[in-house]
């Protein structure tokens, strides 16, 4: 070892020994010219989820294996109902949020200038949930289905599988919001309302109370953006390292998931507020083993697929060109560098 590179590492020891909040660096830090490769400073983000479901199990697994942690980021994961999200993000509140590509379309259309940097929902993830006595899509005509908010993802999705079922929503079918995905899944157990759109665990909670699924929207093989993780424009231009280190730490965390069943199924217990093992199992199974089998990558052709419902709430939607709100490079950063091996 020369004096130089000795020198380097009682120095770096010596900086960690002092740094105390801060991680110390890896041994591939300090180079063999002698010189230490310098910390990325650490980074205080907000993180807005928009639901309590499944769908945001990357961002529940980064948090609590220490993913978000070990790459420099101090993220406050807090739950922001999907109609405040983006506002709350425009607003500086939030700096990224898990959230559908439906409100990304519209907050575009209304002047919002947003980022789609990743697609953890490219599949939908939901199926229809009726009552005993819907056998056929033509039974629920002149009946209501529950959605959680006007415009969100389970609107979107409901009104994407109706008219491939057969019915014109608003018409043949009355779309009702309940505020959240827990009251519409609420108002099917009580009656209240024919249908709703659902996934596990509440599937099986739903089955268990003799509702059955009359459609799967997996089935229809349609591409979508129902979770996605968006950014503003003049965030990413400022902080694209911390962005990059965002992504970084939901690839991991994907992998990290197909990993460790055991490690996912308790961070979907604590965000889930479950202790249901037979639900979490089938949450993980779905959501790790179907709706995210492919990489987090997001497309111009994923926003695409909804555009055109989405236009129907607001019609200035048509005439945003998707491609321009998409940036691959940070999934495709990620994948590069091998993380999501």
């Amino acid at each position: 070892m020369t004096r130089t590179l000795a020198i380097a590492i009682a120095v770096v020891l010596v900086l960690a020994s002092c740094a105390g909040a801060e991680a110390p660096p890896s041994a591939t830090s300090v180079l063999a010219s002698g010189s230490a490769t310098p910390q990325p400073s650490r980074a205080k983000i907000v993180v807005s989820y928009s639901n309590v479901l499944a769908d945001f199990f990357p961002a529940y697994v980064a948090k609590e294996s220490g993913i978000f942690d070990q790459n420099f980021l101090d993220v406050d994961l807090q739950l922001i109902a999907s109609t405040t999200g983006l506002p709350a993000l425009l607003a500086g509140q939030t700096q990224i949020a898990h959230i559908g590509g439906s409100e990304a379309l519209t907050t575009t259309a209304g002047g919002g200038d947003v980022v789609v940097v990743a697609n953890t929902g490219p599949v939908w993830p939901y199926q229809l949930y009726v009552a005993a006595d819907i056998k056929t899509p033509a039974d629920l005509k002149g009946k209501r289905v529950a959605i959680a908010g006007v415009g969100g993802t389970f609107d979107i999705g409901v009104r994407t599988m109706l008219p491939k079922l057969g019915l014109v929503p608003d018409t043949d079918v009355t779309v009702f919001s309940t505020g959240s995905t827990a009251y519409a899944t609420a108002a099917l157990l009580s009656g209240n309302v024919a249908g709703t759109l659902s996934s596990p665990p509440d599937t099986l909670k739903l089955e268990a109370a003799g509702f059955h699924s009359l459609a799967k929207m997996a089935d229809l093989n349609l591409p979508t953006a129902a979770t996605t993780i968006v950014v503003t424009r003049a965030y990413v231009t400022a902080n694209k390292a911390v962005v990059q280190r965002y992504v970084d730490s939901i690839v991991q965390a994907i992998a990290k998931a197909r990993a460790d069943k055991a490690a996912t199924i308790a961070a979907l217990k604590k965000y889930l507020k479950s202790d249901d093992d037979k639900g979490m199992q089938a949450a993980y199974d779905w959501y790790v083993g179907t709706v995210l089998k492919d990489p987090p990558t997001p497309t111009a052709a994923q926003l695409a697929g909804i555009q055109e419902v989405v236009a129907n709430f607001n019609d200035k939607v048509r005439t945003v060109d998707p491609a321009k709100i998409v940036d691959d490079s940070f999934v495709k950063s990620a994948l590069d560098r091998g993380l999501l091996k």
